[in-house]
């Protein structure tokens, strides 16, 4: 089947190091202080197949992006206990304390992070969630919020439409051009894994000014950026079922 799978934030450290790298700005245009990353599930899902989010709903619903996490650039595990912050480093993360979340956030939440079911949802609270907000519900409603507006923009028509096939980085800068303001695109990196060499698009992380407000203001507060992958797969649910049936 494939060969040679590259794991896309399999570990704890990788995930630290993703959640570090700023969104390093040119001739002083913005300031990159947080990062809203964002996953194309069927394309992580070909670099990771028996996770339990890819075994437990390999064709369930439309394509779409879905949540990883809100960042504060180079700030991690605020104000968190020696033993907490240990544990979340193990990646045991599903044996890490549950998230105190009304039932509607929760049900949400485990519809647009597919990791949920890895404990991705604990994992982001502790080490990134806590520096934003002073509850789980907030940092998740806040984060949905964004995720949603992506989604409902030309950007998650762009990725609905361009399913199995390839995409580059001006395709999808565009995308964000056109549906968050001239610029934009500039505050996106593309996330990609070779798979059996090909180069497959797992995701992308947008830069902001901000954790909160107006999102288009705040995407073109941030940064300008480059991307190291340029064009990559847009992966279909399909192609995924079969990988991991």
């Amino acid at each position: 089947m494939m060969a040679a799978l590259v794991l896309f934030l399999a570990a704890p450290a990788l995930a630290e190091a993703l959640q570090q790298e700023p969104h390093d700005g040119e001739g002083g245009q913005g300031a990159t202080r947080h990062v809203l990353a964002l996953t194309w599930q069927p394309g992580f899902c070909l670099t990771k197949p028996e996770s339990p989010e890819c075994r437990r709903h390999p064709k369930a619903g439309a394509p779409r992006l879905s949540l990883h996490g809100l960042w504060q650039v180079r700030k991690s595990y605020c104000a968190l206990d020696a033993d907490l912050k240990k544990r979340d480093r193990s990646g045991k993360w599903t044996d890490l304390p549950q998230l105190s979340l009304s039932e509607g956030t929760a049900a949400r939440l485990a519809e647009a992070m597919p990791g949920v079911a890895s404990g991705l949802d604990r994992h982001q609270w502790l080490m990134n969630g806590a520096c934003h907000a002073a509850t789980a519900e907030a940092y998740y409603v806040r984060s949905l919020a964004m995720l949603d507006a992506v989604n409902g923009s030309a950007v998650g028509t762009f990725f609905e439409t361009h399913a199995g096939r390839s995409v580059t980085m001006a395709d999808v800068a565009a995308a964000f051009d056109a549906a968050f303001g001239a610029g934009a695109g500039e505050r996106v990196r593309l996330r990609c894994r070779d798979v059996d060499g090909q180069s497959v698009l797992t995701g992308l992380t947008i830069g902001l000014s901000a954790p909160d407000g107006d999102l288009p203001a705040l995407i073109r507060g941030a940064a300008p950026t480059r991307s190291a992958c340029e064009a990559g797969l847009v992966a279909q649910v399909g192609l995924v079922a079969q990988a991991v049936d």
